[in-house]
Parts: C-alpha cells; sequence; structure tokens
C-alpha cells in the first residue's frame, strides 16, 4: 500500500510539472503577444475625424517621412511628459492629444499665421 501512494504521489509531481511546464509556455506566448501589440499601438497614430476634415478641407497631405516625423515628436512629447502638444512639421502644424497619440487638427501655414495656440503644455519643432 505504501508503494502505491509512492507511485501515486510521484506521478502527480510529475503531471503537475508538465502542466506547469505548458502553462508557462501559455503565459510566455501570451505576454509576448501583449508586449507585441503595445509596442504597436505604441508606433500608431490616430487623427480624429475633426483633424481628417480639417486636412481635406485646407487640402493638407501627409508623406510617409512627415507622418514618421509626427510619431517622432508626439514620442518625444510623451517622453518630456507633454499631455497636449503643438507640432511643426514645415509649414504644418498639429495639436496632438500626446496620452491617446490622437491628432486632434491640423493647420496649413495660412491658420499658423497670427494664431494662438491654447489648451497645450508643450511643443515640438521638427
Amino acid at each position: 500500500m505504501n508503494n502505491i501512494n509512492i507511485k501515486q504521489l510521484e506521478s502527480r509531481l510529475i503531471n503537475s510539472q508538465n502542466l506547469l511546464k505548458r502553462e508557462n509556455k501559455t503565459v510566455k506566448k501570451d505576454f509576448s503577444q501583449i508586449l507585441d501589440n503595445f509596442k504597436k499601438s505604441k508606433e500608431e497614430i490616430v487623427f480624429s475625424k475633426h483633424a481628417l476634415d480639417r486636412m481635406d478641407s485646407r487640402n493638407i497631405e501627409l508623406t510617409s517621412v512627415e507622418l514618421d516625423k509626427l510619431k517622432y515628436a508626439i514620442n518625444r512629447a510623451e517622453d518630456k511628459g507633454v499631455k497636449d502638444a503643438l507640432i511643426l512639421i514645415g509649414d504644418k502644424a498639429f495639436i496632438a492629444s500626446v496620452k491617446n497619440k490622437t491628432i486632434i487638427t491640423t493647420l496649413d501655414k495660412e491658420q499658423i499665421k497670427d494664431n494662438v495656440f491654447t489648451n497645450i503644455d508643450g511643443a515640438v519643432i521638427v
């Protein structure tokens, strides 16, 4: 009877170790997926409907280089603790919610002139 109990305990121990190994692999996979999703979300910029409307009405187009600069500017502002930023790229201006990585509105060189920007706590010039 003692042998049976020892064999049962041994079997349970081996089964529980195998279960832990499988769970750890699942957790690692899930964690790496979460980390990848986080990295991707950190890189993505969202344009609000208002910003898209302004871009259309003002004929503002962004090149891939300008979009990369916009991402860079938002990440720099985030690193400095800025919440709402004015981002200047060439003759274009963007008001961005840094926390949400959202472009709130866009302006071209005509709207930038003689304008006062409010409700921002930082500016990034790229």
